[in-house]
């Protein structure tokens, strides 16, 4: 829901009344994960994607009927030889899909994460009088029993920035929870001419990205417009005041020894999910030796991916960044980095 979550402020505050549809469940070949939204104004018009195309027709007159009677609806789209084209997913796969009036969403939870700030929804999926029925996290009120299960619940999946479909209670009762975490970071290290392009791409990625070097000349708001932050400072001393988790994302672009020797050293003992470094074969070759001598073990290096990039065949920053972004993201979702063509496996995963 974050991506539309600017839009559904915009509603809320002309007045308007919605529904939002959520993929809460998938199952083979889905288009869009669980968490992806769509949401239909009492206007008509509509915001977000539940299945790429698929089933959006399906869902929108089902957030009508929502908008009318104010009653929450999990529904199911698979496969129907009949009318896959029309209700179905041609992909192959199946989406569960629960839609829910606005009245449940309160002001301060929207805002949130409009804001980029930590909160959780958790959705009730059992058929019946209890069904779309939400708790957040963190809770406004003190709560108990299986109210309170939920949302411990909820609350670690927060912390672990998880969302999915969780089985509570003794009787086993499906709940939804959606996590809504602050960005991912992005620390791009080295004001170069890569590094613009790679704050862009970062950006477009949904990370909060920061531009770090040690010379104030190249590190300006000028040349670097869709950074979240510039900093002036070394980049070893940087990293070691700021916070980094195991969802931070580190690319040094600096390729200078005095710069990128100190700072990978921080960098490959942090917890960082990636950590990737710009140069030639001959420019890592000489880095690795001096990273060994001082002091990193084999397995240390092994996290480092230098070269960075997957070969695209690159050649502008632009491009050059569009191979570091889809070298994260397979290091982030297991990918392969090989054609889809040449492979049997799942396209969703």
């Amino acid at each position: 829901m974050r991506d539309i979550a600017a839009g559904l402020a915009e509603w809320r505050a002309a007045g308007l009344r919605f529904a939002i549809a959520t993929v809460v469940s998938t199952w083979r070949s889905a288009p869009r994960p669980p968490g992806a939204a769509m949401a239909v104004a009492e206007t008509g018009e509509v915001i977000g994607s539940v299945s790429g195309g698929c089933v959006e027709a399906a869902v929108y007159e089902l957030a009508r009927t929502v908008l009318e009677n104010g009653s929450p609806v999990l529904a199911t789209y698979g496969v129907a030889d009949d009318d896959a084209f029309a209700v179905g997913l041609t992909c192959g796969g199946t989406i569960e899909v629960l839609v829910q009036p606005d009245t449940g969403l309160p002001d301060h939870v929207l805002s949130a994460v409009c804001q980029g700030r930590a909160v959780a929804t958790a959705s009730m999926l059992e058929r019946g009088e209890g069904l779309g029925r939400r708790i957040h996290v963190p809770a406004e009120a003190d709560l108990d029993g299986f109210d309170r299960v939920v949302a411990d619940q909820a609350a670690g999946m927060l912390a672990a920035g998880a969302t999915g479909v969780v089985a509570l209670g003794a009787q086993g009762r499906r709940v939804f929870v959606q996590s809504f975490a602050p960005p991912p970071r992005m620390i791009v290290f080295g004001a170069v001419d890569f590094a613009a392009a790679v704050a862009r791409i970062g950006k477009f990625l949904g990370y909060h990205v920061t531009v770090c070097d040690a010379r104030p000349v190249f590190t300006t708001r000028r040349r670097f417009p869709d950074a979240d932050e510039i900093v002036v400072r070394w980049p070893h001393d940087y990293l070691a005041s700021t916070t980094i988790d195991a969802r931070t994302v580190l690319c040094v672009l600096t390729h200078d020894p005095k710069f990128d020797v100190p700072l990978l050293v921080a960098a490959l003992r942090s917890p960082a999910r990636y950590i990737g470094a710009m140069g030639s074969r001959a420019t890592h070759d000489d880095r690795a030796a001096r990273l060994r001598d001082a002091g990193l073990s084999d397995a240390e290096l092994a996290r480092l991916s230098s070269p960075i990039g997957l070969d695209l065949g690159a050649r502008t920053p632009e491009e050059t960044a569009v191979s570091i972004a889809a070298e994260i993201i397979a290091a982030t979702w297991g990918g392969s980095g090989r054609p889809l063509g040449d492979l049997e496996v799942p396209i969703h995963r």
